[in-house]
């Protein structure tokens, strides 16, 4: 690779960009912004797709497609998550609310059928991607904000990382911590 841009700059957002993610088959960009709006972008044209998603009332912080393609999550400073038709743009999912903080970070599991936060409030916490209802009780154990969190591509563990230095790895099913990096 050279470096090089392929594409050119996608410009739109009138804020600074937090988060950007591809699509499974490379055709789109989704971007998150501190407009509090969740742009779509053409990747090959680097045209938006539609207009931005408004819905968000603060920073928009992180953006990720589920690996099926089908479906694009937020997550934001407003403390909440949201989940979108990834073709159309329409939310498709009430709001998911159950973080105290800031959601700085969110994923799919690898099967898509749920969804991964990582916020402020020192918590982990699990969705059901069809119903937006939490899957049991947050995930603690770190003391300082979760910037990042990742499942396991077998689905079997969640992996976050935190302001206090640490990377915690659970199980995803049990619910349990498996250790403390």
């Amino acid at each position: 690779m050279s470096g090089a841009t392929v594409c050119g700059l996608l410009e739109g957002h009138s804020g600074s960009v937090r988060s950007v993610a591809f699509s499974p088959d490379g055709v789109r960009i989704a971007s998150g912004s501190s407009d509090n709006t969740v742009q779509i972008w053409d990747a090959v044209s680097g045209t938006p797709i539609g207009e931005p998603l408004l819905r968000h009332s603060g920073i928009v912080t992180s953006v990720a497609f589920s690996p099926n393609g089908t479906l694009l999550v937020s997550g934001s400073g407003d403390r909440t998550i949201r989940v979108w038709d990834a073709v159309s743009g329409m939310q498709i999912r009430g709001l998911l609310r159950g973080h105290s903080l800031e959601v700085y970070s969110v994923t799919f599991s690898p099967d898509s059928a749920h969804v991964v936060s990582g916020s402020r409030d020192r918590t982990i916490q699990t969705w059901d991607a069809n119903s937006g209802a939490p899957i049991g009780m947050p995930l603690q154990g770190h003391t300082d904000t979760v910037w990042s969190v990742a499942c396991s591509r077998d689905g079997t563990c969640i992996a976050s990382g935190s302001w206090d230095g640490t990377v915690q790895v659970s199980s995803a099913n049990s619910r349990g911590r498996f250790w403390r990096l």
